[in-house]
């Protein structure tokens, strides 16, 4: 495809893999942060043609897998009340929560409907007057924009029948947590280039800092994937620690003011449990007090939530970069994806959907 092709050239990738092959000298660990940049690896095998002495490892980067049991069974209780639309993306229907799923609600009788913008959900609102309009507001900075957008056109269309689940979380925060882990092997970060393109990268400067580790802003076609690494193991090399952004045609330093100043309008910055890994603090977005009129949370009671994790699961791990998903028991026999036991097999971002897709069992 045109403007896509030079990006998946075989030669251009076969001249950056030598590259990389004589600039290493040493073991180093990478973590890239973005699940679909992992299903780019995997498919394309990039793993697999890096030299030895570089090691890719999954990040938490997948905002469907690390968006908390306890957050699913509220969409679910909510999503079970009389005279309630819930909303969400489609790839949010069958992550399990404590007990169920909303595609479990919905075959209840529950009224959930997958739709592709939150902007779907306030013209639901519109057209039914009479019903409780939720949106399951799930994703990284990418696309709490949007999310923002549908807030400030429910205001102005005076609407009091539309609220938001939110379940936004930032990658930062999660990079911090990274690092803070006891032992952690992750010596360099590749962030994901559609996170940057809204937010720039002058927040990764200070984790630069305090860590010592090189970020590198790069995009998802295997050019770009091995550009990054490219610049990454320089960066190690050397011992010269930076954000690089190797992904210029996207993204510049600033981010997009446009959309941040929408999303600084509309939330604020809490703290946010992720599936697997805890609470980690200031890594969310909540609606800010101007729009708690909105909010989900302080409209429903959905009670306490009643958390059962599967136990042979270790989704948990394979976020934080411990683990692979050929690591797990059950990968590919008991979790597949039509039979989940983890969030992590069932978003197409997740780490062990991209190994049993391209890698089987």
């Amino acid at each position: 495809m045109k403007y896509l092709d030079e990006f998946r050239d075989p030669q251009a990738a076969k001249a950056l893999l030598h590259e990389i092959a004589q600039t290493v000298t040493r073991p180093w660990t990478l973590m890239e942060v973005c699940g679909g940049q992992t299903h780019s690896i995997v498919r394309f095998g990039l793993d697999q043609l890096l030299p030895e002495k570089i090691r890719l490892v999954h990040g938490p980067g997948c905002p469907v897998c690390v968006t908390a049991a306890a957050t699913i069974d509220k969409a679910v209780a909510i999503a079970g009340m009389p005279d309630v639309i819930f909303t969400s993306f489609g790839d949010m229907l069958r992550v399990p929560g404590g007990r169920y799923d909303l595609f479990s609600a919905r075959s209840e009788g529950a009224d959930v409907r997958t739709v592709y913008s939150p902007l779907d959900a306030v013209t639901l609102a519109q057209q039914n007057p009479d019903k409780k309009v939720v949106f399951f507001a799930v994703g990284f900075e990418t696309t709490a924009p949007a999310t923002a957008a549908a807030v400030l056109t429910a205001e102005q269309l005076g609407l009091e029948n539309f609220y938001l689940l939110t379940a936004h979380v930032l990658v930062p925060p999660a990079i911090t947590t990274i690092m803070d882990l006891p032992g952690t092997q992750v010596q360099g970060f590749l962030a994901a280039g559609h996170v940057n393109a809204v937010t720039g990268f002058e927040e990764y400067e200070p984790i630069v800092q305090k860590y010592g580790v090189p970020i590198v802003v790069t995009g998802f076609e295997p050019f770009d994937l091995l550009k990054g690494i490219l610049e990454t193991v320089t960066r190690l090399e050397r011992g010269e620690p930076a954000v690089v952004n190797a992904y210029s045609r996207a993204v510049q330093r600033e981010g997009n003011t446009h959309a941040l100043a929408l999303i600084r309008k509309v939330f604020s910055v809490c703290d946010r449990e992720w599936r697997g890994i805890g609470v980690i603090p200031h890594s969310g977005w909540t609606l800010n007090e101007t729009y708690a009129a909105f909010d989900a949370e302080k409209h429903f009671d959905t009670g306490a939530p009643v958390i059962r994790e599967e136990v042979v699961c270790i989704s948990g791990q394979i976020l934080q970069g411990i683990k692979k998903p050929s690591d797990c028991p059950a990968f590919g026999t008991t979790c597949t994806p039509h039979h989940p036991l983890g969030a992590t097999m069932v978003s197409n971002e997740g780490a062990c959907a991209a190994y049993f897709k391209y890698r089987g069992k």
